[in-house]
């Protein structure tokens, strides 16, 4: 999900969001630069702030969705609908009254998929937000035919699925339906730049 929210001292207000079905991180996008940074973002790098020229930015919240029993299994999830276990659901906790201390955000943004669902409802129930808004377009990578096995069981299974998977090829597409990370991308930031063009500034 994605959030926006109050004034920061000498600073313009706030566009802060929460996007859930990603890894954690945490960035300040100026509107001209955020593309690049959102990119960055869906490659698992550190954090990094940046201010466009007229001090406007839109600030950006990213965090995973808590665990799975599938995750606990190491079972490849792609965009198969697994729910939080008890450990998932104790981390959304964790993570949302973290974020009910800091700014109150303007909304949240989530993936559909229920794993990404229950952490964000979780989050909009601490920070006293009425609800979320689910789009599809932030799930996470759809990774074709190694959906639903571990990699032990995809190596013997659906070997050219799983070297396909394991490329760092940007064009590679994974049979079955699998995403290349460049049309990951392309979704997941379109999506954004939607999102920052409603709350910018």
């Amino acid at each position: 999900g994605l959030l926006p929210a109050s004034p920061a001292s000498g600073r313009q207000r706030l566009a802060r969001s929460l996007l859930c079905s990603v890894p954690p991180s945490r960035r300040r996008i100026p509107c001209s630069r955020w593309q690049n940074l959102f990119a960055t973002a869906l490659g698992m790098s550190s954090s990094s702030t940046v201010e466009g020229k007229d001090g406007e930015f839109t600030e950006v919240v990213v965090v995973r969705h808590g665990e799975t029993s599938w995750n606990a299994s190491r079972i490849i999830q792609g965009h198969l609908d697994a729910e939080l276990n008890e450990i998932g659901r104790q981390q959304a906790v964790a993570v949302a009254h973290r974020l009910s201390k800091e700014a109150k955000p303007a909304a949240i943004y989530s993936s559909d998929l229920k794993r990404a669902a229950e952490t964000a409802r979780t989050i909009a129930k601490f920070c006293n937000l009425p609800n979320v808004v689910f789009d599809p377009a932030l799930r996470e990578r759809h990774i074709g035919d190694v959906q639903g096995l571990t990699l032990q069981d995809a190596v013997k299974e659906k070997p050219e699925a799983y070297k396909a998977f394991m490329s760092h090829k940007r064009n590679q597409q994974i049979p079955g339906g699998g995403e290349s990370l460049d049309q990951l991308s392309e979704r997941c930031v379109s999506c954004l730049y939607k999102i920052v063009e409603k709350h910018r500034g």
